[in-house]
């Protein structure tokens, strides 16, 4: 069976990417010394440090699989909530940054492969509508069903935790890794068996089994047929991201189509 080619935007050091199987991943990563830890992590990888929105733009069409993680701060709930509004860090107004939903919007019209853009919850209602699991969203052309057998972070206090503990939780050995703020890359990273649901939910035939998956008792939601809405009536249509995870609220992403409650 030939490997599926797989774009991996904002790479990062590769946590959505640690257990994939049967891939042949281009990595895209700015910075030189995160990227130079995701290749020692993953030598088989091919890694690019640039800028992953250009890339995007210049090669989609090279690939099977496009997994994007663009950068998540203008956008996040914790930072603008406990930051800004409360004051505990010293955070100050951002843009939200819209190159998320030009991903998004291109993604749905120009690639014929399996996409998939995740992001933090955000702070405003999503101008999109995403799935939610865990703390994260995905906006994707394909189902990702809420599986509530995913613990949520505990972004409160993940300060605390030394960085020890953070290399145990997301299984990364950063002990020799330099020019790197390791506390905000290990936080920065997505669960990696989060990474592989979401990527087996794109080809269930391909990997069908997930690494300590989550128990039984883990609810699945029933998506039921979504409602059509073209883009210029998505303002409209804004959801609450407290409810993106009901099961009346999944998106069935069809041609040409942005689907939205």
């Amino acid at each position: 069976m030939s490997k599926i080619k797989v774009l991996n935007l904002y790479a990062g050091i590769g946590g959505n990417r640690k257990l994939w199987k049967n891939v042949d991943v281009t990595a895209v990563e700015i910075d030189e010394n995160i990227a130079k830890v995701y290749q020692d992590h993953f030598p088989e990888d091919k890694v690019v440090i640039g800028d992953a929105h250009k890339y995007l733009l210049k090669h989609f069409k090279e690939f099977d699989f496009i997994w994007s993680s663009p950068p998540c701060p203008s956008h996040s709930q914790f930072r603008y909530r406990c930051g800004y509004r409360a004051g505990w860090y010293d955070d100050k107004p951002l843009f939200p940054d819209m190159k998320l939903y030009e991903e998004i919007i291109f993604l749905q019209y120009y690639f014929e492969g399996k996409w998939v853009v995740e992001n933090v919850e955000s702070y405003y209602k999503p101008l999109i509508k995403p799935y939610f699991v865990q703390r994260h969203f995905f906006w994707s052309n394909f189902v990702i069903p809420n599986n509530t057998g995913f613990k949520k972070d505990d972004i409160r206090n993940r300060e605390r935790k030394t960085i020890e503990e953070k290399q145990e939780q997301y299984g990364f050995d950063l002990t020799n890794s330099e020019g790197i703020e390791k506390r905000k890359v290990l936080n920065n990273c997505v669960d990696s068996k989060l990474g592989l649901y979401v990527f087996n939910c794109a080809y269930k035939d391909v990997q069908q089994t997930i690494v300590n998956p989550p128990t039984s008792k883990s609810k699945i939601l029933t998506l039921p047929k979504a409602k059509t809405i073209n883009m210029r009536d998505e303002a409209s249509a804004m959801p609450s991201p407290k409810d993106a995870s009901h099961p009346s609220h999944h998106p069935n992403i069809k041609s040409n189509k942005i689907n939205l409650l």
